[in-house]
């Protein structure tokens, strides 16, 4: 495939994420890039030269901004800048977000207008190509005046200092940059501040949950599908008919989307046609529009994501005709308001799931034996699955509690308004972890439901998705442990496996 082209082609969630799965992705600089920043960098040094007092160049910073610091000290700032706001907790972002987060940084800078020099984007370049991933803690940022802390663990990395992951191990950056032969790089005036302001650590964020997401919805239609067999109900509210006449695109694919996976000979189905039900319950009937709901609010999230990452949003800004501005690009509001809406939108594919495993084991419910196993009583079968899911469920709800109506003044009250983008973000990546295993044991549960109904068989694409699942979890005829099995059946959704198993 072609490389990547930074600050010329259009960065997407999904190239993102794809670039960063592997060490040395495919990226490239083009000589109009590299062009565009010396231009800028040219207007910095060119202000430098005029003795005039410009913020974020010869200033100090935030509630410091009055502070006028000579030319001779400027290399220390920056050093001072990088080195005081590199004080981030939590765990470490996984190397993925890493990887992803340099090479957002790259892309952005040769947008241009942060000024930076051809050195930093070539170091961000180096450490691409050689795999040095700076420990970057996942908490201290509060999403304005860009995510300070988490970036400037970014590049104390590039300077040299704080830890790496190289080669599988966390060491000094310093011996992984000896090792790999690449020299640390000596900050310029202003490249400190362009190399801690902006959005990127919730953009990347964003990026990983919207990626998660858009897996998750999908394969929650397979799971429901599969559970709708189980419960031996009706594919009648999935009628296009119905569907036409409520002008909801999400909610039109997901009933075409289950009509699809219920299509051709299925024995299930054909078993029960003159029953006396009537209709299911919401948890089934309304599958098009719970789900229909979500893939549209990620389909908005996944706009907005896309915007910043082909952003320019530090502070100052330098612009062609010689002006350097100060403003507010930095401001992680149209990202934390999104990746909150995410958040609610996953949760509701949990909420969902939860309800249909609850009717599978319902055996007023479901037809079924009472949680799904035989010898109820003596068994327990999916009677406490179904309670771990309830718990994943309620703290879900605890999580959709949005970030962004939160602001602390911040910098002596000079930051007095900020959005906790980054929380945002984290919560909604919590929130998909937690619904992939929600998912994962309607699955379970629904694929016990149709062991009972053999030797009848459901559809064909959910035959492949039920023998799958049985690879992965062996049928359950008397209580057993299902730890390993609700692991294995997540991390087999996460990666796309129910929509995989279909192609």
């Amino acid at each position: 495939m072609k490389p990547f082209s930074l600050g010329q082609d259009r960065l997407t969630w999904s190239a993102l994420v794809a670039l960063a799965a592997k060490p040395n992705p495919s990226v490239e600089v083009s000589t109009e890039s590299w062009k565009r920043i010396d231009k800028c960098r040219e207007i910095v040094e060119t202000a430098i030269g005029s003795g005039k007092v410009i913020y974020g160049i010869n200033t100090g910073f935030g509630f410091l901004s009055d502070v006028r610091v000579e030319n001779d000290k400027l290399q220390q700032l920056q050093y001072n800048l990088i080195r005081s706001h590199a004080c981030g907790v939590g765990e470490p972002i996984s190397g993925e977000m890493t990887r992803a987060l340099l090479i957002l940084r790259a892309h952005t800078f040769l947008l241009g207008h942060s000024a930076v020099t051809r050195s930093t984007v070539e170091t961000v370049m180096d450490f691409l190509k050689h795999d040095i991933l700076p420990i970057i803690p996942c908490q201290g940022s509060v999403g304005a005046s860009g995510d300070l802390a988490p970036l400037s663990h970014l590049a104390m990395g590039l300077i040299g200092e704080g830890d790496v992951r190289y080669k599988n191990e966390v060491v000094p950056a310093e011996h992984a940059l000896n090792h790999a032969g690449v020299k640390p790089l000596v900050p310029k005036a202003k490249e400190g501040l362009s190399l801690i302001n902006g959005t990127q650590f919730m953009a990347v964020l964003g990026a990983f949950a919207v990626h998660d997401a858009r897996i998750l919805s999908e394969s929650s239609d397979v799971i429901a599908a599969l559970s709708l067999e189980a419960i031996k109900g009706t594919k009648s509210a999935f009628d296009p008919r119905i569907h036409a006449v409520r002008d909801q695109s999400g909610q039109k694919k997901v009933a075409a989307h289950m009509l699809s996976l219920l299509s051709g000979k299925d024995e299930i189905m054909d078993s029960h046609a003159n029953c006396n039900r009537v209709q299911d319950p919401y948890s089934f009937r309304c599958i098009p529009q719970v789900h229909g709901a979500t893939r549209d609010v990620i389909e908005f999230v996944a706009t907005r994501i896309d915007g910043d990452l082909n952003s320019v949003t530090d502070n100052p800004l330098v612009f062609e005709d010689g002006a350097v501005i100060s403003g507010g690009n930095f401001h992680g509001q149209p990202l934390a308001m999104a990746l909150d809406f995410l958040a609610i939108a996953v949760a509701e594919l949990g909420s969902i799931s939860e309800r249909r495993t609850e009717k599978l084991t319902n055996p007023a419910m479901s037809g079924l034996p009472a949680f799904v196993v035989k010898e109820s009583g003596l068994n327990s079968g999916f009677m406490i699955p179904h309670v771990v899911a309830a718990a994943l469920v309620s703290e879900n709800k605890i999580l959709c509690h949005p970030a962004s109506v939160d602001s602390i003044p911040t910098s002596a009250d000079k930051e007095d308004h900020v959005s906790m983008g980054p929380i945002a973000g984290r919560k909604a990546l919590k929130i998909c972890a937690h619904v992939a295993d929600i998912l994962a044991i309607e699955a379970l549960t629904a694929a016990q439901g149709l062991d009972l109904h053999a030797p009848l068989k459901p559809s064909v694409p959910l035959l492949k998705v039920h023998d799958r699942l049985r690879c992965l979890s062996p049928a359950m005829p008397t209580d057993r442990s299902l730890h390993r099995d609700i692991q294995a059946v997540s991390g087999w959704i996460k990666s796309g496996g129910a929509i995989e198993v279909l192609a």
